[in-house]
C-alpha cells in the first residue's frame, strides 16, 4: 500500500514558477513509477507528466514540455514537479500518482492517488 501526499501549491502569476511535491509512506517510488496529472472544473483529469525510475521512461504533455520537470529525491520517497513559466491555462488542481513498474500517461492504469494540491495562475 502507498499513501501520497501533495503540497506546494499555491497562487502565482503567470511567468512564475511552482515545486510541487509528492511524499509517499508505505513504499518508496524505488519499484513504482509516478505520474502527475490536473484536473481543472468542469474537465476531465489529464496526464501532465510520468516517470519510471526502474528503466528511467520519462513523459510529457505536450502543453507543459520544456516548462515542467519530474524528478525525485535520492531517498526515493518524494516525487516533485518542477512547473516554470506558468500560465493562467496550468490553472488546475493538481494530482500525484503511483503505479507499480513502468510509467503510463493513462490515468485509469494507477492504483494510488493524492489527494491534490491547488494551482492558481493569475494573469
Amino acid at each position: 500500500q502507498v499513501q501520497l501526499v501533495e503540497s506546494g501549491g499555491g497562487l502565482v502569476q503567470a511567468g512564475g514558477s511552482l515545486r510541487l511535491s509528492c511524499a509517499a509512506s508505505g513504499r518508496t517510488f524505488r519499484s513504482y513509477a509516478a505520474g502527475w496529472f490536473r484536473q481543472a472544473p468542469g474537465k476531465e483529469r489529464e496526464f501532465v507528466a510520468a516517470k519510471s525510475w526502474s528503466n528511467g521512461n520519462t513523459y510529457y504533455a505536450d502543453s507543459v514540455k520544456g516548462r515542467f520537470t519530474i524528478s525525485r529525491d535520492n531517498a526515493q520517497t518524494t516525487v516533485y514537479l518542477q512547473m516554470n513559466s506558468l500560465k493562467p491555462e496550468d490553472t488546475a488542481s493538481y494530482y500525484c500518482a503511483a503505479r507499480y513498474g513502468s510509467s503510463s500517461e493513462r490515468v485509469d492504469t494507477y492504483n494510488y492517488w493524492g489527494q491534490g494540491t491547488q494551482v492558481t495562475v493569475s494573469s
